[in-house]
């Protein structure tokens, strides 16, 4: 019978980590203003909801964070 090791998450660090939080901050970024410019360009609601879902976007990543 073979044991396996149960696996364990450990928090990353080094500079995968710093890229990988890097890539988060920048798609964060790019999704929001795709949101931002679907809702400028839709016709009314129902479009912009139809244009995010097709981009795999939602509502709230075009929202202003104060």
């Amino acid at each position: 019978m073979t044991w396996a090791r149960p696996a364990i998450a450990e928090p990353e660090t080094g500079t995968f980590a710093e890229a990988k939080a890097l890539e988060k901050e920048h798609s964060t970024i790019q999704n929001s203003k795709a949101a931002r410019t679907v809702a400028g360009h839709a016709t009314d609601a129902l479009d912009c909801a139809d244009l995010l879902e097709m981009l795999g976007l939602s509502a709230t990543e075009g929202k202003v964070r104060v």
